[in-house]
């Protein structure tokens, strides 16, 4: 069991929709938790089309914190997502609500932590950082943190110095940081964009915008064969693999890494 959270710098959208995918795609049980403080269920809006009334989620298990029932009171709060082997947790409805989380990130990580004996995975959506009620202990206390970024020079660019707080943030902590690039080659490679960040590349994802869109908007069928959907499971399971390991990067790679982002970045294609 491993708890993955997923984060960018900048950009909508990306985050949820990819960590949807994984969630689709994984082999195994897992639980995805919409931790993106920003409101509003990406996934109820757009992957359920709106049809499932946004009730409960984050919220009932904020209230249930106050009387240290936040591990009894999580599988009430969960929804299955069709044809697959995921539950989805709902975030909250309104960015107005992210502060009042504050107290409950310590304690949900502590029952996350207890579905180990379930053999149950947990992604989290943690949005994009650096907003208002962020899911900070959640970030600097899952097993891998995986900064997501497109492979374009903006990109690259947005996140070279979270790249870096990320890095220095967990440095005494047992998590590790990874990175996950979307649109391999498109037109950067991941070894490169990984070289610019001096983060390891943990996975990479292909670019295939109609199979997004059925993530984010439910336009069309996400089946079981695709570019996307083959990307997502070998990503999955490079994630997984890196989540179960438990190996840092040396300090002297990382210090490596540093000295080439500092390079590369003005000789990037």
């Amino acid at each position: 069991m491993a708890i993955i959270c997923l984060t960018a710098a900048s950009g909508p959208g990306a985050v949820t929709t990819t960590a949807l995918g994984l969630a689709l795609a994984w082999p195994r049980p897992v639980l995805l938790v919409e931790a993106d403080p920003t409101g509003g269920s990406g996934i109820l809006a757009g992957f359920f089309q709106g049809q499932l009334p946004h009730s409960g989620g984050l919220i009932e298990l904020a209230m249930a914190q106050r009387e240290d029932l936040v591990a009894a009171e999580l599988p009430h709060q969960l929804v299955d997502l069709p044809e697959s082997q995921a539950r989805l947790l709902p975030g909250t409805r309104s960015h107005a609500q992210a502060g009042s989380l504050a107290a409950l990130w310590p304690a949900l990580l502590e029952a996350l932590r207890e579905l180990e004996s379930t053999g149950q995975d947990v992604l989290v959506d943690c949005g994009r950082l650096g907003l208002d009620g962020s899911p900070t202990p959640l970030l600097f206390g899952a097993d891998l943190t995986l900064l997501l970024t497109r492979s374009t020079l903006p990109a690259v660019i947005a996140a070279t110095s979270w790249a870096q707080t990320l890095r220095e943030r967990t440095e005494a902590t047992p998590t590790r940081v990874g990175l996950l690039v979307v649109g391999e080659g498109h037109p950067y490679s991941g070894r490169e964009v990984s070289d610019a960040l001096g983060l390891p590349l943990v996975a990479s994802l292909a670019w295939d915008r109609r199979s997004a869109a059925v993530l984010s908007r439910s336009h069309g069928t996400f089946g079981k064969r695709g570019t996307l959907r083959a990307s997502l499971a070998a990503a999955g399971e490079s994630i997984r693999a890196v989540a179960a390991t438990g190996t840092r990067r040396p300090a002297s790679a990382l210090a490596w890494l540093t000295r080439a982002a500092q390079s590369s970045l003005g000789g990037v294609r």
